[in-house]
């Protein structure tokens, strides 16, 4: 290669170079690995709530009322509602497995409005707080120990 080839190819190496960083590219189409952020759920969302949050509040056996472990998680959920006042709840009653189907269906719903209650209490409107019972239809564990009934007896607030 003689020395006008030379200089020619290395001067055209150092155009091209520079010219590279004078293009954009759609942002969108630019996100690497490497220069990805990590956002973490959207504010306000489903995901949101069960990153930040606990879902569930625990009973004592055939109980309704709520702990001061219970209360404490519960005033956080109403903060958060009130951080987004378009957002509903869902609160679902549970049971364990021991009496009747009829009575954990009561039961479940009584868990369910005394969780609804506490939120309303701290300010969280009425027509966002939905409830549901499953009694002991939904099991969240399965046996027949008294952890795994104590497992089973809550209250779970779900986004909708």
């Amino acid at each position: 290669m003689n020395l006008k080839n030379g200089l020619i190819l290395g001067l055209t190496t150092v155009i091209l170079a520079g010219c590279g960083g004078s293009y954009k590219k759609n942002s969108k189409d630019n996100m690497t690995d490497e220069n990805a952020q990590y956002r973490g759920p959207v504010p306000g969302s489903a995901e949101d709530f069960s990153a930040n949050l606990k879902d569930r509040v625990n009973f004592d056996f055939d109980k309704t009322s709520l702990s001061a472990d219970a209360r404490e998680l519960l005033d956080r959920q109403a903060e958060w509602l009130a951080t987004y006042p378009s957002v509903d709840l869902l609160i679902e009653g549970h049971c364990d497995i021991r009496g009747t189907r009829e009575y954990n269906l009561g039961l479940g719903e009584r868990r369910a409005e005394s969780v609804r209650k506490y939120l309303e209490s701290k300010g969280v409107d009425r027509k966002r707080l939905h409830i549901v019972s499953y009694g002991k239809e939904r099991l969240i564990a399965e046996g027949d120990t008294e952890e795994v009934h104590a497992r089973n007896r809550v209250g779970i607030s779900v986004i909708q």
